[in-house]
């Protein structure tokens, strides 16, 4: 789960920088010099920090590090869709591997 959000979360800060490229390129080449990509580029970095956050939490509250790699996904998903594609399934799989899991109290009482 970790690793799978470490690497979602590294591929989602790529596609971030990626869009927020093509977004300047597009607010360069617009009439009004202003564009609504580079914003939602920005949203999603921000997601991907949160997926990576939430990655690290993984081996202590994997519950919650599965609703914050999932948030993550779905969030980012919608904010650049097509560049995110590859972090989003990764955040997703992650996330309900966490949300999923089975800790049981013994083991948790125990560390």
């Amino acid at each position: 789960m970790f690793a799978m959000g470490l690497i979602a979360g590294i591929f989602g800060i790529i596609a971030s920088i990626i869009a927020l490229f093509i977004g300047g390129v597009d607010a360069a080449f617009s009439a009004d010099g202003t564009s609504s990509i580079t914003g939602l580029a920005i949203s999603a970095m921000l997601f991907s920090i949160l997926g990576i956050v939430g990655a690290a939490m993984a081996k202590a509250k994997p519950k919650v590090a599965g609703i914050l790699m999932v948030v993550s996904g779905v969030a980012g998903l919608i904010s650049i869709s097509m560049f995110y594609i590859l972090s989003a399934v990764l955040f997703v799989i992650g996330g309900f591997m966490g949300i999923l899991s089975k800790k049981s109290a013994q083991n948790t009482a125990a560390q």
